[in-house]
């Protein structure tokens, strides 16, 4: 095998990302202990803006022995996880204070190691680079989650999510080991014509196919494979969370959509019913669990959930459109999730993280710019024109309606109605409930994140039209 069939040049933000990873991480442990966190949080940053610029310039086309791709569709969904890593690094900068130091410098070295996992997946060719990109990224995760060592809820959320996780990896793996002994072949371009070629597809392949929708609706927290959502992302760093929330999850969205309109694509009448049925379940328990939830992190892990769901409706519409529509919203979600976590990570009373709906009382007359960021991000998660949030739940619902999908529309608008009273429940908290102590100033990094995300939000109308540009390009890519 020569080494041009390799196409090195391909997979450039990858490469640079790893060797920046392992000389960050050997170069800080000789800092002094006080300087390791911030000199690995700015290098990691640092690192992670070249990656994107890489991305940009990076060639497209298949490379290593066609297992790695890197086409439109694979340079949207790495920049919106790159984006994602950037967000939840900052987040840790000022979450990690005078008064809080649980973080140690390892973190943004893993966010970055995580982060390299999910580009793989995002341009896997091969289910063998789909698995491995989806091991190196979730090794990183749980460790990540159980990095406040003194803290028996972050403990036990990294224990639950490595169990859980390896659960599902198996079930993953398992489903490829049957995909590739009934197609003869793990490349998709080599799945594609296996499944082409026959006329009815074999009932091993179906079984496969269903398996590898398990194994990835677990990393989406889709339902019924959500059980760990809610004990982890109240028991993991809150920046940790906003990470977990954001990249990872486009990661595995870029593998579901990959996998599913590419080497599957040809048999989609027989997996778009399992994508209907997930989604409707989502976004139903989603809205409902989330009612009576009184910590925020754990409301944020049932709103997790349903839009999940939401996205899955342009995969279950099968078509151009309903991919577009699905990039849109995961551009929309990533600015307004990323945006919630800031304040979420700014909620402090006297030097102590409290995660409490109630310890938002009167944040409108003791903080009344956070108050005003995190109300526009309540409001753009329920879909309120002309937030972010409208845009992209308007595409998914007009794809899934051009589709015939109208039950799936109709009780997507159902769930949304459900899901608008635990969001505008926290607006009221803000505004009209008596303030029992306000919450400490937030650092200049929370702030930056929320006011810039917030800013994005209420602007997302201006960029719509290049994002949804890149989004159809993407799209296409990846049904060509």
């Amino acid at each position: 095998m020569g080494v041009s069939s390799f196409n090195w040049a391909i997979a450039l933000p990858e490469i640079a990302l790893a060797l920046a990873g392992v000389i960050i991480l050997a170069g800080v442990v000789l800092q002094p202990r006080g300087e390791r966190f911030q000199t690995a949080t700015v290098l990691s940053g640092g690192a992670l803006l070249g990656c994107m610029a890489l991305v940009l310039v990076a060639p497209q086309g298949h490379g290593y022995a066609d297992t790695f791709v890197n086409d439109g569709f694979a340079r949207f969904m790495k920049i919106l996880v790159l984006v994602g890593a950037l967000v939840a690094v900052v987040l840790g900068a000022g979450y990690r204070t005078r008064e809080l130091r649980k973080l140690p410098f390892e973190a943004p070295v893993l966010i970055l190691f995580s982060t390299l996992g999910a580009m793989i997946m995002a341009s896997s060719a091969n289910l063998m680079t789909l698995f491995v990109g989806l091991e190196l990224s979730s090794l990183s995760i749980y460790i990540l989650c159980a990095l406040e060592r003194d803290n028996v809820l972050s403990s036990e959320a990294g224990l639950k999510y490595f169990i859980l996780g390896s659960l599902a990896s198996g079930l993953l793996l398992y489903g490829i080991s049957l995909v590739y002994g009934y197609a003869g072949t793990m490349e998709y371009t080599g799945l594609v014509e296996a499944v082409r070629s026959a006329a009815i597809p074999p009932m091993g392949l179906v079984v496969g196919i269903v398996f590898v929708l398990v194994g990835l609706s677990f990393k989406l927290s889709l339902v019924p494979f959500h059980m760990w959502t809610p004990d982890v992302y109240q028991g993991a760093p809150t920046p940790v969370t906003a990470y977990m929330a954001g990249a990872p999850k486009f990661a595995a969205f870029a593998l579901f959509l990959r996998v599913m309109a590419g080497p599957f694509g040809a048999v989609a009448p027989r997996w778009q019913i399992l994508i209907e049925t997930v989604s409707v379940l989502s976004m139903v328990y989603g809205a409902f669990a989330a009612i009576p939830q009184t910590n925020i992190k754990r409301l944020m892990a049932y709103s997790s959930i349903g839009h999940m769901g939401y996205a899955l409706m342009g995969l279950a519409a099968a078509s151009t459109a309903g991919l577009q529509a699905t990039l849109v919203y995961l551009s929309a979600y990533l600015i307004m999730n990323a945006g919630t976590f800031g304040c979420i990570a700014a909620m402090r009373r006297n030097g102590r993280e409290v995660n409490g709906i109630a310890d938002l009382a009167g944040l409108g007359k003791t903080d009344p710019g956070m108050a005003l960021a995190l109300a526009i991000f309540m409001f753009s998660m329920v879909g309120a024109p002309p937030l972010a949030g409208f845009f992209g739940k308007f595409l998914v619902f007009a794809a899934a309606w051009q589709a015939g999908l109208y039950p799936l529309v109709i009780v997507g608008a159902a769930a949304s109605v459900v899901g608008a009273y635990y969001y505008l429940r926290i607006v009221k908290v803000m505004y009209f409930d008596v303030p029992d102590q306000a919450l400490d100033r937030p650092t200049p990094g929370l702030w930056f994140v929320s006011g810039g995300m917030g800013l994005a939000t209420v602007l997302f109308i201006v960029v719509l039209g290049p994002i949804l540009s890149c989004a159809h390009q993407a799209a296409i890519a990846l049904a060509g």
